[in-house]
């Protein structure tokens, strides 16, 4: 049923392509994909009609439904016997509505996904986020250089007309340079990127928002002599400051100035469970990653806790899934770090408990902090360690949330949020699919 589906609508999101020309933007990578969709489509909207997809639309249902605007019916057959009579009928008949520009995620597990996605949709600006040295779905692939070599099929097919926007500070993806034609246009923190970023900094909260927390980051992004400050309210960590950059970056290519880049800004939001600060029971703060956890974004989410003032910090972290034979290491590298700064430490899943394990354990052969038994605690669900987490927050204390998208961190962003009747406004996965 599932490989009939595909067929279908693999065809039909051929023809549609075929018969609207919209120009196609491709985004793929280990981390970062959706923030980067948002920042893409808050630069390009007030300029162009444009569709991004809903949810976390990637793969090889996912993508055609995007380019079809059609959503998801699972297992409704009439559902979708309309929607393929719809997409037939815009077909046919012209839709004067239908977007100039699709902003597509092309999502990867396993060898060839990449040229099923791109035989569907050949994209005309091509960007690629961040791998990372241990990227996610390599358990699927011989090693992390075939995850490389199958996200790097995106930059090959672009045209010669196109435009391939790579992460200057992820040197695998750098790389990938060589393989396309198509003119490139590199961004990140390094001195020689097209887009550089600089400056990057916390804002001070006004006074009666959030109390100490900052309100949000700034920073500057800087291209062909020209250099102009942006400031994202709510949004943290120097991720975003990639996603921003990488669509600059497209805005640039489609004849935007910066100003013009900086203003669309102003409205980027993540999406729920990317980096998101809620406000937590008794006047503490969640930093809420919960959406999913790569070892690039793992360390970058901490990274995010560190340096946000807090009076005690907590670490909320599950299981980092899909990464095979590098799961104790990764795990014990998130652990190593944590021990330097975090108060208490909860995990949750099996593989999980490698960061407990290295948090309490690292200290002895490196002289380095230490967590100490009572200050860790190991649990099998997020709803259990919810539950025991509650209890122990004080005022003041900020506690990042992370884990796979298996381990429902969200359960645990909600058992702790001043809020809990806002959880469909501010949580993912609060639909009635993932509810059940």
């Amino acid at each position: 049923m599932k490989k009939i589906l595909q067929f279908i609508l693999a065809i039909l999101a051929r023809m549609t392509l075929k018969r609207y020309k919209p120009t196609v933007i491709g985004i793929t990578g280990s981390v970062g994909k959706t923030s980067t969709k948002e920042a893409i489509f808050s630069v390009l909207r007030k300029k162009y009609a444009v569709r991004a997809p809903e949810k976390n639309f990637n793969n090889e249902i996912g993508l055609p439904l995007t380019i079809l605007g059609r959503s998801y019916y699972g297992k409704n057959v009439f559902g979708w016997l309309a929607a393929f009579l719809g997409a037939v009928m815009k077909i046919i008949i012209r839709d004067r509505n239908y977007p100039e520009i699709l902003i597509l995620e092309y999502g990867i597990d396993k060898p060839g996904d990449m040229d099923y996605l791109v035989a569907i949709a050949r994209p005309k600006i091509a960007i690629v986020t961040a791998v990372g040295d241990v990227p996610v779905h390599v358990e699927f692939f011989e090693d992390a250089e075939g995850v490389v070599k199958e996200k790097a099929k995106i930059i090959k097919a672009l045209p010669q007309d196109g435009c391939a926007i790579l992460n200057h500070d992820d040197y695998a993806v750098y790389d990938m340079k060589s393989k396309t034609k198509a003119r490139v246009l590199t961004f990140g923190v390094e001195e020689h990127a097209d887009i550089k970023i600089t400056n990057y900094q916390l804002l001070s909260a006004k006074d009666g928002e959030v109390g100490d927390v900052p309100a949000g980051i700034s920073f500057k992004i800087e291209h062909a002599g020209n250099l102009v400050p942006i400031r994202l309210q709510n949004v943290f960590g120097l991720p975003q400051t990639y996603a921003a950059a990488a669509a600059a970056a497209v805005g640039v290519f489609l004849g935007m100035n910066l100003v013009e880049v900086a203003e669309a800004l102003k409205d980027f939001m993540p999406p729920p469970g990317r980096l998101r600060l809620i406000k937590g029971v008794k006047n503490s703060f969640i930093l809420d990653d919960s959406y999913n956890a790569a070892p690039e974004a793992m360390l970058a989410a901490i990274a995010a806790l560190k340096e946000l003032p807090a009076k005690r910090k907590i670490a909320v972290l599950g299981d980092m899934l899909e990464i095979g034979r590098y799961s104790e290491q990764v795990h014990r590298a998130v652990g190593d770090k944590v021990a330097e700064f975090v108060d208490l430490l909860f995990v949750v899943g099996p593989r999980a408990k490698f960061i407990a394990d290295e948090a309490m354990t690292r200290g002895i052969e490196k002289g380095g902090r230490v967590l100490q038994p009572d200050q860790v605690f190991e649990f099998d669900d997020s709803i259990n360690a919810a539950d025991i987490l509650e209890p122990l927050i004080k005022e003041g204390d900020l506690i990042l949330v992370k884990g796979s998208q298996a381990l429902r961190m969200e359960r645990v962003v909600e058992g702790i949020m001043a809020h809990p009747d806002k959880a469909s406004e501010l949580l993912v996965r609060q639909d009635e699919h993932w509810k059940k």
